[in-house]
């Protein structure tokens, strides 16, 4: 984790939107509320949907998953994740908001017509052959985007917090790739291969992840799910 500390980017979609427009996505995508995981009320979220980003508590039961993670991803060796897979990691303090969102974009790039010369796409063009630390120091050196961050997490419904506040929300990004349904967090070392999936069963399937993320630390109720795709 680098001295570099931002204000945290709440999860509400209207602040995310102008974000994520301000940085060259096309309105007619962004960012919808999931109001439920149940399988009948997903199919009122807008669509297609084309990642999932989940805010959860960071709490012993998630750094106990975390821990799990590392022993599998150390124990597999060398994991040979799918080369069209856009990973990186959050080096930048409360940039979890931000790093979900470009893990969201960057990986369904193709399907957004982003604008050449927008800083979204002139970011992951920059970044994609590179290492997931190497992505995130170009990010820790983005002005464009550091910008357009504090200028989005100043919007949101709450009083933004002082940047030395203790933030115990994080955000991850669930990703389709090739058939298949990535956990993508930027405190983890590697992604997580949460099985196959496809554009039809991926909102469900995503689902499910995030419903595992709450089986394990049930007593508490800070869990927030967001769709971004078609609007």
């Amino acid at each position: 984790m680098s001295s570099i500390k931002w204000l945290p980017l709440e999860s509400n979609p209207e602040v995310m939107n102008n974000f994520l427009e301000n940085l060259g996505v096309p309105p007619s995508y962004g960012i919808s509320d999931i109001f439920s995981l149940d399988d009948e009320l997903l199919q009122m979220v807008p669509g297609p949907v084309l990642a999932v980003l989940l805010l959860f508590p960071v709490s012993e039961k998630y750094e106990e998953y975390c821990k799990q993670q590392e022993e599998i991803a150390q124990s597999e060796g060398d994991q040979k994740y799918d080369p069209d897979l856009y990973f990186m990691y959050q080096t930048i303090k409360n940039a979890c908001g931000t790093v979900a969102l470009i893990h969201a974009v960057a990986n369904c790039a193709d399907k957004l017509d982003l604008k050449p010369d927008s800083v979204l796409r002139k970011f992951i063009d920059e970044t994609k052959s590179l290492s997931p630390k190497e992505k995130a120091e170009v990010l820790e050196s983005s002005e464009q985007i550091s910008t357009a961050h504090e200028s989005s997490a100043e919007q949101g419904q709450t009083e933004a917090p002082s940047l030395d506040d203790k933030c115990n929300l994080h955000f991850i990004a669930l990703v389709q790739v090739n058939s298949k349904l990535y956990e993508l967090d930027g405190r983890k070392s590697n992604p997580v291969l949460q099985g196959a999936t496809s554009p039809d069963t991926f909102l469900k399937d995503a689902a499910k992840v995030c419903k595992d993320y709450m089986a394990r630390d049930p007593e508490n109720l800070n869990f927030t799910a967001l769709a971004f795709g078609a609007l």
